[in-house]
């Protein structure tokens, strides 16, 4: 059997070899492999993006089972309590919440992160002994934080919440409760597509800028990045109050936070769960100029953080 490399190509341009045959090169992977491999390394290096949110997640469930285990007693003596409706529909948005709130704090520490951590334990000198380019390694992980963490968030709602409402069911189905008709009220399948919608508009897309902000000063900052990534935004807020007496620097950043005029809020008014969107909001949001500046932005954002990784070495 041959030991020669299935993937190698001959190379027209090598000088024959003493055999006459010309020098076998080995073929690269394309680009989308190469993202793949860089995505999965990403998972692998920072176990704690997914471990987290599941711990999370446990906490939650662990929560709702002791008030579920309160609401079985409380109707079993004939105590007075709420209505399911309101306090299960609470439930579902106190989950939502602490998700989201938990994909957001591991997104900013992941970007400030994603490109100092490297540096400072010098395997980007290993990483760049690896044919995989710059840009390359820059998008990956923009589309950890745009991507990944909302898709991974958006799986342990859903799965959180299908928990909680089969515990609930086996609880109250038999202590006279109308589930049929709370849960005609609170359509499992409408409140996530609003979450679905409400996690990649809001947390994904419209915080880009945010993400790429905090990519940039982890390829500049040396130290204390979180200090290098906050103070510059800090400084212009303070010397646009004390030298222009105006703060629109501080309404476009709390516009941007708020997810522009087409996001659905949360948490929600009332005790009851999200909506889901309808044409009008994806139309809305899809034709926004504050979406596609803010894409621009993060671009600028994201090439300054490709050249600077490009030359800057180990920390």
């Amino acid at each position: 059997m041959s030991g020669t490399d299935s993937t190698a190509i001959p190379d027209p341009s090598s000088e024959p070899q003493g055999s006459g045959s010309p020098r076998p090169v080995t073929a690269l992977p394309s680009p989308a492999r190469l993202a793949y491999w860089s995505l999965r390394r990403e998972l692998w290096e920072n176990r704690w993006v997914y471990i987290v949110p599941l711990i999370v997640a446990g906490l939650v469930l662990l929560g709702f089972a002791f008030g579920l285990i309160k609401a079985h007693f409380s109707l079993k003596t004939g105590a007075p309590l709420r209505l399911p409706q309101a306090w299960i529909g609470e439930a579902f948005n106190f989950a939502s919440g602490v998700l989201m709130l938990t994909y957001l704090v591991i997104a900013a520490i992941y970007c400030l992160g994603a490109l100092h951590g490297e540096r400072s334990d010098r395997s980007i000198l290993f990483w760049k002994s690896l044919p995989v380019s710059d840009v390359t390694t820059v998008i990956v992980k923009a589309g950890m934080p745009i991507i990944v963490l909302p898709a991974i968030t958006f799986a342990l709602i859903v799965v959180t919440q299908a928990v909680m409402s089969l515990a609930a069911i086996v609880v109250l189905l038999g202590k006279g409760v109308d589930m049929a008709a709370m849960w005609a009220q609170m359509s499992l399948l409408a409140m996530w597509a609003a979450m679905f919608y409400h996690l990649f508009t809001v947390h994904a897309l419209y915080y880009a800028p945010f993400y790429g902000w905090l990519l940039l000063a982890s390829g500049w900052a040396r130290r204390a990045v979180f200090l290098w990534a906050g103070l510059p935004v800090v400084a212009i807020l303070i010397i646009e109050k004390l030298v222009f007496d105006s703060a629109a620097f501080a309404h476009m950043l709390l516009s941007r936070l708020e997810g522009g005029p087409a996001a659905i809020a949360f948490p929600p008014h009332g005790g009851m769960p999200m909506q889901a969107p309808t044409l009008g909001n994806v139309a809305a949001f899809l034709a926004s100029p504050g979406l596609w500046i803010g894409f621009a932005v993060c671009a600028v954002f994201l090439a300054a953080a490709v050249r600077l990784r490009r030359y800057q070495g180990p920390i």
